[in-house]
């Protein structure tokens, strides 16, 4: 079993110091962060070594795989939160890959959409499929259990800090 207090220097130690002067939400807040960036880091470094990717291309690929269709450049910047000047470079980069294939919508020539080419929906799922492995591997020793618990409690943060936003709702 892992020590839950065991970690190497991290937000939660940086931030505040190991000294739990902090109140329970604000050890749980910087918690959540630096694991999430530990997960976060480790799945930007396989991503890069294995791949020659990056997260946000995979996150743009993740998105044009559900969506057969394909999506608007600007819909795919709101669902990756990444502006519209990147989300053109990323697609700039992954069209000459072969991965991505632009077109202009049949109402609206202005309007440009993105869309996985074959090679780019084969590319992908060989991603996701390592992504779900490397995700399982940095979770293993938390066990089954304590995942699942986690994920029920996290979305009772969730729909609490749901209900208490002052500005645009949740995502």
């Amino acid at each position: 079993m892992i020590d839950h207090h065991a970690a190497s220097p991290d937000m939660e130690l940086i931030v505040h110091g190991p000294s739990g002067r902090n109140k329970p939400e604000t050890r749980l807040w910087l918690r959540m962060l630096s694991t999430t960036r530990l997960i976060t880091n480790e799945i930007r470094r396989r991503l890069r070594s294995q791949f020659g990717a990056t997260l946000p291309q995979f996150d743009l690929m993740a998105q044009l795989y559900r969506e057969e269709a394909g999506l608007r450049l600007g819909e795919l910047s709101r669902r990756t939160m990444v502006t519209n000047g990147n989300i053109t470079g990323l697609v700039e980069r992954l069209e000459a890959d072969g991965l991505v294939k632009r077109t202009t919508h049949d109402q609206d020539r202005r309007v440009t959409v993105a869309k996985l080419t074959p090679a780019g929906i084969d590319r992908f799922l060989l991603m996701a499929a390592a992504h779900e492995e490397w995700l399982r591997e940095l979770l293993q020793d938390a066990g089954d259990e304590a995942v699942q618990s986690l994920w029920v409690n996290i979305g009772y943060l969730k729909a609490s800090v749901s209900a208490h936003l002052s500005g645009e709702e949740a995502e």
